[in-house]
């Protein structure tokens, strides 16, 4: 079966993590994606390790599956190739600062005035309006910006940038979605429109109930280790031999009973203090070294077993390489090889839809730097090629 965007032409003008994560979500989808980047070297990411010989790793993770065409966008013909592609795809994602696009003569609505069914998507740090639209940002500082640096961490200790670059990735997700809204409108409208994606925008969006939380009751959410704001116990416990993570929340019937149960300290049962999640947190500096010192008393696997018998969600805090290795994993299938430029095999993670008819495309690697110029100037605009040749050895293609 087709992928369920296939037929779908996106021109990927974007760089780096926010833009190629977008687009990559759409191609694991099963849309064409045509990556376009500057003759010479192409996306920053192409120089960022860690390297399989010559090829970037780091790349291969955010662009597995495009295809890679070089316009120089700095001339008449770069700009008027662009302008033709424009014509041909359903949607262009770029992530520059705003304004840049424009000064190209390839802003929204220079292209849809020329592609009205164009839906073209813009992400960047702060969106296209507001005092900082102009302002340059990367990922930590989105995130240092928006907040979730503030509530993430351990109390009393300095800011923490989550493990993954979420101001990117955020900013690259809501891309999709709102790329995704605007294909469904316009099969009904008939045309495109302009997503706006501002990174920060989408950490105010990811951040759960800290603002609500805030708005409710006035007080500043500060950061509070691996436990939860409203339910306990909801957190990472140190066992005898590693971490274990342990959730009871409101929708376990007799959570807290069986966990105390579990831990042997049934006493902790009826106390009025804990008889609910909210209660527990409210008394949290009571009940966390009573916590901390039974969950010491045995081993990850131990209290696995044990909280997985009575229905208790719990788990390993698993390392990468013991993530890679995971049944759940492999049985998910999020783990595949993707065939190198030299023929060699790489591992990538697979997209983590999974659809009951549709088939997604086989991951592919990452696209050398200008593969498929020919193939798609060719293609899609009949461009001849001996008239590419010529635009390779002027530097324009």
């Amino acid at each position: 079966m087709p992928g369920p965007l296939e037929g779908i032409i996106v021109l990927d003008l974007a760089r780096v993590l926010a833009g190629p994560f977008c687009t990559m979500t759409l191609g694991d989808l099963g849309a064409d994606v045509i990556k376009i980047e500057h003759p010479n070297g192409g996306d920053p990411a192409r120089g960022t390790g860690p390297f399989i010989e010559d090829y970037s790793s780091y790349f291969l993770s955010i662009n597995r599956g495009k295809r890679s065409v070089t316009l120089d966008l700095h001339t008449g013909q770069g700009v008027e190739l662009l302008q033709r592609l424009a014509e041909k795809a359903d949607v262009l994602v770029e992530n520059f600062r705003p304004g840049t696009m424009d000064r190209f003569g390839l802003g929204p609505e220079d292209l849809m005035r020329r592609a009205p069914h164009l839906v073209y998507c813009s992400i960047s740090g702060f969106g296209q309006t507001g005092p900082y639209a102009n302002l340059p940002a990367l990922d930590i500082i989105v995130q240092g910006m928006g907040g979730i640096m503030s509530i993430t961490g351990e109390p009393g200790g300095p800011p923490i940038r989550p493990g993954a670059s979420i101001g990117d990735i955020a900013g690259g997700l809501y891309g999709a979605v709102g790329v995704l809204s605007a294909l469904v409108e316009r099969a009904v409208s008939g045309k495109g429109q302009h997503v706006d994606i501002s990174m920060m925008d989408c950490q105010l969006a990811i951040q759960e109930n800290a603002l609500s939380r805030f708005f409710a009751t006035g007080e500043v959410p500060g950061p509070i280790g691996t436990r939860h704001p409203v339910a306990t116990p909801f957190q990472a416990f140190e066992a005898a031999d590693g971490w274990v993570v342990v959730a009871v929340f409101g929708g376990l019937k007799d959570g807290w009973p069986l966990f105390c149960a579990v831990i042997d300290r049934v006493d902790l049962i009826d106390d009025p203090d804990y008889e609910n999640g909210w209660k527990r947190t409210q008394h949290y500096d009571r009940l966390e070294p009573v916590l901390n010192e039974a969950l010491r008393a045995r081993t990850v696997d131990d209290w696995i077993a044990r909280f997985r018998e009575v229905g208790i969600p719990c788990g390993p805090i698993n390392r990468i390489d013991q993530v890679a290795a995971d049944p759940q994993v492999a049985a998910r299938e999020m783990i595949v090889e993707a065939e190198g430029p030299g023929g060699e095999k790489l591992k990538v993670v697979a997209s983590p839809v999974k659809l009951s008819r549709s088939a997604l495309p086989t991951p592919t690697t990452s696209p050398g730097l200008g593969d498929d110029t020919t193939e798609v100037l060719g293609g899609l605009l009949g461009v001849e090629e001996a008239e590419i040749e010529a635009l390779r050895g002027e530097g324009i293609v």
